[in-house]
């Protein structure tokens, strides 16, 4: 039986060739210090068209939202001529690409952006850190602790939401299929959905239903600007790292959901923990998710194309995100088809940042 990953699948209107997604792997490898996106990451994404979709990696919608150094921008217009080369290069290769956009919130320091961060609470992140290049030796990244965030005030709420939809207007015109909103892994949109890092009073905090309202009018202003139909969501209900434990997560992302099925976006999209002991997501929280919300569902985590077929198969999912095996497997649809050897990432030191080829895009093809 042949794997549901190679068969095509219509994404609200977008046609993909496969069931193959490029996950979001933030790589560090903007041009400093105004953060615009170049020509070595338009080559990047060309070589990985195989995928049915590229979703691009997450690029912050102002300077306040920084949270690691080298990550790219979508707030200006050197920004939005940077990605063109990009997303260019990608359609001339008939792919289809996404862009993630994000904020980190309290997931910053001011060594990054030169800001102190913000939140919806004044409340620290817990044992986190996250990285400068300073000039250690090979070129590696140097971690800082987070400091301690300031907390949003409304005002500047009402403005983050329009830094979104500002970001999602400036990714269309560089020329993206869509835009993922970066709802996962502890940052801004993670941080109002959790009650351990969302101790506000006002609207967007306190119940669990208030705790969704700020992803919810993200969504809201995002799909006024470019269509709902060009609009997904990524969430991590069972990712707690960054301190970001909530007893009560998983209620509120099902809330969330129905939300976002009564809006008809395009896709939610499951970031699963990928450490070799991380907790697995239950069947019974998919059976829950698939009957809150109809549409797509991407499920993204270490998993072998096995793994994929099988989800897609009890129709709980129906895209299968794929992380590090792209990195380092340029053609990786290519290689599960023809059952050939898999590429393993062969140096730790050129995930993040270095500004080179090296690590990034000398990876082999698969020879013919």
């Amino acid at each position: 039986m042949k794997n549901l990953l190679f068969t095509p699948y219509r994404l609200n209107g977008i046609e993909l060739k496969n069931r193959f997604i490029m996950a979001p792997l933030t790589r560090s490898r903007a041009t400093s210090p105004n953060e615009v996106p170049n020509a070595l990451m338009a080559e990047y994404y060309g070589q990985r068209t195989s995928a049915g979709l590229i979703i691009a990696e997450a690029t912050q919608v102002s300077l306040q939202g920084m949270g690691y150094a080298n990550t790219p921008g979508i707030y200006s217009q050197e920004q939005i001529e940077g990605w063109k080369l990009t997303t260019e290069e990608v359609h001339k290769k008939r792919g289809k690409i996404f862009l993630q956009i994000w904020h980190s919130g309290r997931i910053s320091a001011s060594k990054v952006n030169g800001l102190q961060p913000v939140g919806p609470s004044a409340k620290i992140a817990n044992d986190t850190s996250v990285y400068i290049f300073d000039g250690a030796p090979n070129g590696d990244a140097t971690f800082v602790p987070v400091e301690e965030p300031r907390a949003l005030t409304h005002k500047e709420v009402k403005e983050t939401i329009n830094d979104f939809r500002t970001a999602a207007k400036n990714a269309i015109e560089a020329g993206f299929d869509g835009v993922e909103i970066h709802g996962a892994n502890g940052y801004l949109v993670d941080q109002f959905l959790r009650s351990n890092s969302n101790q506000r009073t006002d609207e967007y905090g306190g119940s669990k239903e208030k705790r969704t309202r700020f992803l919810i009018e993200l969504v809201q202003a995002i799909s006024e600007e470019i269509g709902k139909e060009k609009l997904g969501v990524r969430m991590s209900p069972f990712i707690s790292f960054k301190d970001m434990s909530d007893p009560e997560i998983l209620d509120t992302m099902l809330i969330a959901a129905d939300k976002l099925e009564q809006i008809g976006i395009a896709y939610i999209h499951l970031c699963e923990a990928d450490w070799d002991d991380a907790p697995i997501i239950p069947a019974d929280f998919r059976v829950r998710l698939r009957s809150t919300f109809s549409k797509t569902i991407i499920a993204t985590g270490n998993k072998t194309p096995e793994e994929g077929h099988e989800l897609l198969s009890q129709e709980l999912v129906d895209l299968i995100g794929f992380g590090r095996n792209f990195i380092s497997n340029p053609d990786y649809p290519l290689r599960v088809e023809k059952n050939a050897e898999i590429t393993k990432i062969t140096d730790n030191h050129t995930l993040f940042g270095g500004g080179s080829a090296r690590g990034y895009t000398d990876y082999p093809f698969l020879e013919n």
